[in-house]
């Protein structure tokens, strides 16, 4: 896995964000696409060893496009300069949760988990009811010593219609989302064997929390589009 080559190319597209560069330099990106692709089948090697559903996905599949959506954005340049992959049960979709991976230079990379798609609002309404019915576990979950994150999402005002306002979890109760970012500096990218161990460290603590949101989204079918 060579990290520098994923990061010299991400930071030369920041640079160079057109179309016409992109297709210029296509064969650098076929490099350092390959070399993330082969970064995410280590660490789903790895991952495997404690979390076997995220088995049996070619790493390729998990990974996203570059291509940015830019038709209701004032930014138009046409790509996104990072790597991203969700590592997780069905793949890249957001549900089932997993272990997401984006790699992008100038301090900006993260390892995350949980679920980030606040706008699935059968999906919110689906973990609030079980964090309801399981605030004991919900709250051994997040105090586990192995637990060394902050819990973020996009929260309503107030305890939304429905739930107990004095619920012992009831900061959570007001979230739309739930998930783990663990940011990544350019450093600890410079071995990529050294990095995908200590990602996958990081990914191992995130397990408990993404279990108890999948309990939670058992049964949740992704809109039709």
């Amino acid at each position: 896995m060579d990290m520098e080559l994923i990061l010299r190319y991400l930071a030369d597209l920041e640079a160079n964000n057109s179309r016409e560069w992109y297709h210029a330099h296509r064969a650098d990106y076929q490099q350092a696409s390959a070399q993330f692709e082969a970064l995410v089948g280590a660490l789903m090697d790895r991952i495997g060893t404690f979390d076997s559903a995220i088995l049996g996905h070619e790493p390729k599949s998990l990974t996203f496009k570059l291509v940015r959506d830019t038709r209701f954005s004032r930014d138009k340049s046409p790509y996104n300069p990072a790597f991203r992959a969700h590592i997780a049960p069905m793949g890249k979709l957001p549900i089932p949760v997993g272990y997401y991976l984006m790699i992008r230079p100038g301090g900006r990379s993260f390892l995350g988990g949980g679920l980030f798609a606040d706008m699935f609002k059968d999906a919110t309404r689906m973990v609030r009811d079980h964090i309801a019915a399981h605030g004991g576990e919900w709250e051994d979950i997040l105090s586990a010593p192995s637990f060394r994150f902050t819990v973020g999402g996009t929260a309503l005002k107030n305890v939304p219609a429905g739930y107990d306002r004095d619920h012992p979890q009831a900061q959570y109760l007001r979230c739309k989302s739930w998930y783990l970012e663990v940011p990544v500096p350019d450093g600890d990218l410079a071995h990529g064997e050294a990095f995908a161990d200590a990602a996958a460290e990081s990914f191992r603590a995130m397990k408990p929390f993404n279990d108890f949101l999948n309990r939670a989204l058992d049964g949740f079918q992704m809109p039709r589009r």
